[in-house]
């Protein structure tokens, strides 16, 4: 609800918020459009990560007989590095790089497919980070859009209507009382001209 009094003061602000407000809903619906646009890139971008962890985890399991005697812990996560971008004016972390360590072993004595049990489990790591990574941005920009989409929804469905009819009631008001003025003045100026004629 508008609060607001039957008053040029009044209806300039009303005015100055109407017109701020309108010129404002195009910059937020663009920002909107935007963030839907990221939204379904970020989604898909989401689907093929986990339908390629999916696969990674199923070439994993192929080897399930094999992993008994492997020692999982030579492969680590060492490091991820994360940069911030601003997508549509939300910030969000990119994934820039993910170093993995892996200890030494013996080349000699470990089974040959030691070294496809490294690279297996180094694409499995990798893909899990990326994985949490772009889930995590898209539940931001998921996040932003809702909150643009309501905003979008209170300009246009209530503020702008509401300012819009506030000024239609204060300018009709104003109308009334500048009619009734003239109307009394008339009234005042036809009595005096009879008392006129009356005392002449």
């Amino acid at each position: 609800m508008i609060k607001f009094q039957y008053n040029k003061t009044s209806l300039q602000q009303i005015e100055k918020n109407l017109k701020m407000r309108q010129r404002t809903l195009p910059i937020i619906k663009s920002k909107e459009t935007a963030l839907r646009l990221e939204v379904k890139k970020c989604k898909a971008e989401a689907d093929a990560l986990e339908k390629e962890l999916q696969s990674k985890i199923a070439g994993y399991e192929k080897m399930y007989a094999l992993w008994g005697e492997f020692d999982t812990s030579l492969v680590s996560l060492q490091d991820v590095e994360i940069n911030v971008k601003k997508i549509a004016g939300v910030r969000v972390p990119v994934l820039s790089n993910i170093s993995l360590a892996v200890k030494p072993f013996g080349l000699f004595s470990a089974p040959k497919w030691y070294f496809d049990g490294i690279n297996l489990l180094q694409g499995l790591a990798k893909t899990a980070v990326e994985c949490e990574f772009v889930n995590a941005k898209l539940h931001l920009l998921e996040h932003a859009r809702k909150k643009t989409t309501q905003k979008v929804n209170l300009f246009e469905k209530v503020q702008i209507p509401g300012f819009q009819e506030a000024v239609r009631k204060i300018k009709r008001f104003m109308e009334d009382e500048e009619n009734l003025s003239k109307s009394s003045q008339k009234i005042l100026k036809s009595l005096q001209e009879k008392r006129k004629e009356a005392t002449a």
